[in-house]
């Protein structure tokens, strides 16, 4: 097999051929078709997420077929067209995982992060968390469902029913699931950094009545808003675009330090949020409404192994859409 590893923090992936990877009992191996560039992808790289396995093969918006089978796997066929997601593996006894939080799991493992990823020709998964998909389909298009997707949904119900929402960041996450909002008939508020025209347009493109720059205003009060770019600013931003009783829900896994603010834009019952991860549930009940709601989304491919370079063009904002790698 051919990977992109990462073997210290900070420092490029680099291209490199390993044996094929045995799946164990309970596991498949994944012949990897497209793996979606993820901003964790970057925390991960960067060092701003914690204790990273190295060295680490990133990525975890993984479309693939199943190519081999471990021992006492039933629920998979060699040929199964699969996506893997973030979440890996839980433990299935801590007390989160006995409430239905298997999210919040004490002993959990992630793709890309504490067990190897998708940037690569190969991946083994724990088969009770890949995602079985109808056959048919365009991987590269599909590939940014298993986290953009998946995480954009749990925090789209996380903020709740309300009818004007704002998304503050208009990458991979909010294009998928502005289109989602838009098939449920909410009105949708994109805010971008200011000078950013191209995403601007692109919001307004895919249906937002409204967009502008993340330091504006918008022209009605929201009912709940979402914050997908890992910028703590925004939070105390946000807060002041909703109105009362409203929501401020934080989607991604690292954000920068949110800063003070006055207690005045947080009183009158708003609420502010994180999301953690997702559940197997979630991933049922976004795949089950996909085709209903005639999500496309914009992707830009990159083979293998200019992976370096489509997390470049993540970091430095170039991309409208969502980079993905095909080996």
């Amino acid at each position: 097999m051919q990977a992109m590893v990462l073997e210290r923090l900070g420092q490029p992936l680099k291209f490199v051929e390993r044996p094929d990877p045995a799946p164990a009992d309970g596991e498949v191996r994944v012949r990897v078709a497209a793996c979606g560039v993820c901003r964790t992808d970057l925390h991960v790289v960067d060092g701003e997420l914690p204790d990273p396995k190295l060295p680490i093969v990133p990525g975890h918006e993984i479309i693939g077929r199943v190519d081999a089978l471990g021992r006492g796997v039933d629920t998979l066929q060699i040929g199964t067209r699969v996506g893997i997601p973030w979440l890996g593996r839980t433990c299935g006894h801590c007390p989160y995982c006995r409430s239905g939080r298997e999210n919040l799991c004490d002993y959990p493992l992630f793709t890309g992060y504490t067990r190897d990823g998708g940037y690569a020709t190969h991946v083994v998964a724990d088969a009770r968390y890949v995602f079985a998909l109808p056959q048919s389909g365009d991987d590269v298009a599909a590939a940014p469902l298993l986290c953009a997707g998946l995480i954009g949904w749990r925090s789209l119900q996380m903020a709740g029913e309300g009818n004007r929402i704002g998304f503050y960041g208009f990458g991979a996450a909010a294009h998928i699931i502005a289109q989602v909002a838009r098939w449920q008939g909410r009105e949708i508020y994109a805010f971008t950094r200011g000078s950013d025209t191209a995403a601007q347009a692109f919001a307004k493109k895919l249906g937002a009545v409204w967009a502008g720059g993340s330091d504006e205003t918008p022209p009605e009060q929201l009912d709940c808003a979402i914050i997908y770019a890992p910028v703590g600013p925004l939070v105390p931003a946000a807060l002041r675009a909703v109105k009362k009783g409203g929501r401020v829900i934080c989607a991604g896994i690292h954000m920068s330090d949110i800063p003070s603010f006055p207690y005045s834009i947080l009183w009158e019952e708003r609420e502010v949020k994180s999301v953690a991860n997702l559940t197997r549930k979630d991933g049922e009940e976004f795949f089950a409404i996909v085709p209903q709601a005639g999500i496309v989304t914009q992707t830009v491919p990159y083979p293998l192994e200019r992976a370096n370079e489509a997390l470049s063009d993540l970091r430095s904002g170039k991309l409208q859409g969502a980079a993905v790698l095909v080996p």
